[in-house]
């Protein structure tokens, strides 16, 4: 996710043109279905109705279209270098010990083999420590139930995300 220079009001994201929306809602989640969605849901009355336009977007994304926002997201404990977005999602990891990131890299990898897909969770503020507990607590999970668990995860992840569009300086 880049970093758009200008903060955005709701009546500019409102008003602009399709292609330029479609890009600003992509660096929020990188599902082409999901940013369609919220496109179509403008004008917004109020911050709230663009998180309720997130919520709608989610709820009707298929497995591929979870897929296609999960790969917007860096793997957990491995940061984007140089992406300004990943690293504040995931200060949790920055300068934690070693032997712990060797831990998450290993779940991570039983998690990829199992699902297909990177561990998903709102990285922000949270712990190493606490992410990888998550990690293997969701582990067990069905691919239906897991499915679920990354939904509600993408959609915390896109308010903080669309908040923080909204509200840069």
């Amino acid at each position: 996710m880049t970093n758009h220079p200008h903060p955005h009001s709701l009546d500019t994201l409102a008003s602009a043109g399709p292609a330029e929306l479609e890009e600003i809602l992509l660096e929020v989640c990188s599902s082409p279905r999901w940013a369609a969605a919220v496109a179509e849901a403008k004008p917004w009355s109020g911050r709230d109705a663009l998180f309720a336009a997130n919520a709608a977007a989610m709820a009707r994304l298929t497995t591929a279209d979870l897929h296609d926002a999960m790969a917007g997201h860096a793997r957990i404990g491995e940061p984007k270098a140089g992406d300004a977005v990943s690293e504040r999602e995931q200060a949790g990891v920055q300068g934690v010990d070693q032997a712990v990131l060797g831990e998450l890299h290993a779940a991570n990898a039983a998690y990829e083999a199992k699902f297909g897909h990177v561990f998903l969770i709102c990285a922000t503020g949270r712990t190493a420590a606490t992410m990888l507990a998550a990690l293997r607590e969701r582990h067990p999970n069905d691919p239906a139930t897991e499915a679920e668990i990354v939904r509600g995860e993408l959609r915390r992840i896109n308010d903080i995300r669309l908040g923080r569009l909204l509200d840069a300086p």
